[in-house]
């Protein structure tokens, strides 16, 4: 693979345009200074886009709301992963409309992943004519430009499809987070899993010069960041395309060497590519949080195969095994889609003895959605529905034994928390190392700080704890 072809920043024409829309903006809001609302759906990554995107809106002189009843501009960020997830997008547009009768100098903007679907973008534009700007995952850096044209022509606008292979240093973020923030070290995958749409939509992998992120992530420690997530459709590729010899394990090694008191967590690994060497450095490091979330998908090799994974079970359990022996206390995590075209029910059992032997701490759940235009969209599938969701009940119950099994065994220890939010009246949720929550009765001035939790009760999943 060649070079990435990184540009420092974005180009001084979007700077142009965004001193004309400082103006333009604030006219069309009645002479007073408009608001912008960014709606994301999916990925922590589209999360880390819409950052940039708001961060864009500021510098236009929008004011950022969550209130879209108040907005001058609206942005869906959408995702293409699972048809429940578009279902939604197309749900939410349609309310819109009342919003855009009543303010016709509205625009709504949809951009994301469902929008490099040729079939969704066109779906959006013959049901959806209040839609004025429609924009793909790989013109973000353009975005004061799409804005200015679509405000300033009057006209429906779309542009995506134009993948260019360079990442854009520089853009502004507004982080929706003070004290816990997402930082993407790459983006883009070259895995092609015959379900995921992902590389169709995000292009093909492009990872971001180690000095840009180190920078960003000493930016963010100064600024008082106490956990800092590196992101990536499958960090273990880091590096790939880059002049300079590195790869993810030395990266995240540099970022926990940062001087200062926080966390690093990361996500996402792929199996094939997690090595020892990358165990090795979370093992060593006490910033780095010890926990690891590895999908494996299915137990089943036969269906692995057909998944273009690219990796077997006893792969799989090879690092696993090889990180609990490593790094104490190692909580795992992981994807797993049920009924995948074929999956036989023996199959599927196969899965279900691979949860035994791991004992996951948590698991993210799918029933098989098919995306057009992967190849496993094609396959034959004679599973109805229900019977799938048949499955999913019982793996379900399973992992809830499992991880009711493990917060119990939590019940007397203390460990080093951060406190994150309000959960309700008196009570916060705080969060371990090893990424599973605990409820504590504390004042909401301790959200964002470290504390230790000695943990009193335990609830499936769920911890009641009390500081020490």
């Amino acid at each position: 693979m060649s070079s990435i072809n990184i540009t420092e920043k974005r180009s001084d024409v979007q700077d142009q345009y965004i001193e004309l829309l400082k103006d333009l903006l604030y006219m069309r809001a009645g002479n007073k200074q408009p608001y912008g609302y960014v709606r994301t759906y999916g990925c922590q990554q589209n999360v880390s886009d819409s950052e940039k995107i708001k961060g864009m809106l500021e510098e236009m002189g929008c004011i950022i709301t969550e209130e879209p009843e108040k907005a001058d501009i609206i942005i869906f960020n959408t995702c293409a992963v699972r048809e429940h997830a578009e279902d939604r997008v197309f749900g939410n547009v349609g309310a819109l409309k009342a919003l855009k009768r009543e303010k016709p100098s509205l625009l709504i903007g949809l951009c994301g992943c469902m929008m490099e679907q040729e079939h969704i973008a066109d779906r959006i534009y013959k049901s959806f004519p209040y839609v004025g700007l429609v924009f793909g995952t790989h013109v973000i850096h353009k975005f004061p430009e799409l804005v200015y044209n679509a405000v300033t022509s009057g006209k429906r606008l779309v542009e995506r499809g134009n993948d260019d292979g360079k990442i854009y240093e520089g853009l502004p973020v507004h982080r929706d987070g003070s004290f816990k923030g997402w930082l993407p070290v790459m983006y883009g995958c070259d895995n092609f899993c015959s379900y995921c749409i992902v590389p169709y939509v995000r292009g093909r992998e492009r990872s971001r010069r180690p000095s840009a992120i180190i920078g960003e992530a000493e930016a963010m420690v100064k600024a008082g960041y106490k956990e800092i997530t590196l992101l990536g459709q499958n960090v273990n590729s880091y590096g790939k395309g880059l002049d300079e010899k590195t790869d993810f394990a030395a990266l995240l090694n540099d970022v926990a060497n940062i001087d200062g008191d926080f966390w690093v967590r990361f996500m996402t690994s792929h199996p094939k590519d997690a090595s020892e060497k990358l165990i090795d450095v979370i093992a060593e490091n006490d910033k780095i949080c010890n926990h690891l979330h590895l999908p494996f998908q299915c137990g089943s090799n036969r269906v692995l195969d057909k998944m273009n994974r690219r990796y077997t079970r006893e792969k799989y359990l090879e690092i696993v095994n090889y990180a609990k022996r490593k790094i104490p206390d190692l909580s795992l995590t992981s994807d797993v889609i049920v009924g995948f075209p074929g999956e036989t029910y023996e199959e599927f059992q196969e899965t279900l003895d691979l949860i035994r032997e791991v004992k996951f701490t948590s698991l993210f759940t799918f029933i098989y959605s098919p995306r057009v235009g992967t190849p496993a969209a094609k396959l034959d599938d004679p599973y109805t529905h229900e019977e799938k969701a048949k499955r999913m009940a019982e793996l379900l119950k399973l992992q809830e034994g499992i991880a009711a099994e493990r917060c119990a065994g939590m019940v007397g220890k203390t460990y080093r928390v951060l406190v994150e939010e309000q959960a309700r009246e008196g009570v916060l949720n705080a969060r371990t190392q090893n990424n599973i929550v605990v409820e504590l009765n504390a004042p909401t001035e301790l959200i964002g700080t470290f504390q230790y939790a000695e943990i009193t009760e335990a609830r499936n999943w769920i911890l009641r704890g009390k500081i020490v």
